[in-house]
């Protein structure tokens, strides 16, 4: 008999006993599984051990039929993927962008606790939701370099943490997939963009970001990865920045999409 795995989970049930694991999102102590009946073939289960059964029914993926371009999901669920107003109108550096689910419920409230609460615990169920709509849109071999959207230093210090980051680094790696987070900078102080209107985010983000080593860039086919795509506007000026760089494409993932 192997003796680690029993006392690991030995451990845990005793450490269960006196703290109770709760839900990270409403503090629910019931309605988790427990890891020993969790199925990691599938990522999004992860979320069982942290969310509760309520909470994981908030959560609300992207489905068709959604716009081709940004990822925006359509109104009516019938027809097709195709492309929406704006995109056939704005120009959009990205290839194309997609995103785990739609920024409301569970979903907003947990990506709130992450970012303002400064609660990294939420990294790795969100990270698993965002690596399983990574599976569901791309191929490994489809990608050859992973970028999270940086934070300028200012703001990296007051949060502790690049969340962009922090939602792709552990599956990265495991996955084989070759990731840089230095490459993409933040050469500029931006305001928030939470109460800005579309053009007041694209003239506060406009010449934020820039490349400090294109070579790295040039001819490489680019994911780029940041937690909620709202108007776009940050993704895009990425996208702008690193295609003019040299990159071969640009496509977009994020964790949440706003409707």
């Amino acid at each position: 008999m192997d003796i680690h795995p029993f006392l690991q989970r030995f451990s845990q049930a005793f450490l269960d006993a006196i703290f109770p694991p709760k839900c990270l999102i409403c503090g629910a102590f019931d309605g988790l599984v427990p890891d020993d009946k969790v199925s990691f073939d599938s990522p999004a289960h992860v979320t069982a051990l942290y969310f509760c059964e309520a909470c994981r029914k908030g959560l609300i993926p992207i489905a068709s039929p959604f716009c081709s371009k940004c990822g925006l999901p359509f109104i009516s669920r019938e027809g097709e993927d195709h492309t929406c107003s704006e995109c056939l109108v704005e120009e959009k550096y990205f290839r194309r962008a997609r995103a785990f689910g739609v920024y409301d419920g569970s979903l907003m409230e947990a990506i709130h606790r992450f970012k303002y609460a400064k609660r990294a615990s939420f990294s790795r169920p969100l990270s698993a939701l965002v690596r399983e709509a990574f599976f569901r849109f791309w191929d490994v071999n489809s990608i050859d370099l992973i970028v999270s959207v940086p934070l300028h230093m200012k703001r990296l210090r007051e949060r502790g943490f690049n969340q962009s980051f922090l939602l792709i680094r552990r599956w990265a790696k495991q996955e084989g997939l070759l990731f840089d987070g230095l490459t993409l900078s933040r050469s500029r102080w931006t305001e928030p963009q939470t109460a800005l209107s579309r053009k007041e985010r694209q003239k506060n983000i406009k010449g934020a970001f820039a490349v400090k080593d294109p070579e790295k860039i040039v001819g490489q086919k680019i994911l780029l990865v940041d937690d909620v795509y709202t108007t776009g506007s940050t993704v895009n000026e990425c996208a702008r920045v690193l295609m003019e760089a040299g990159a071969e494409f640009v496509d977009v993932l994020t964790l949440a999409r706003a409707v």
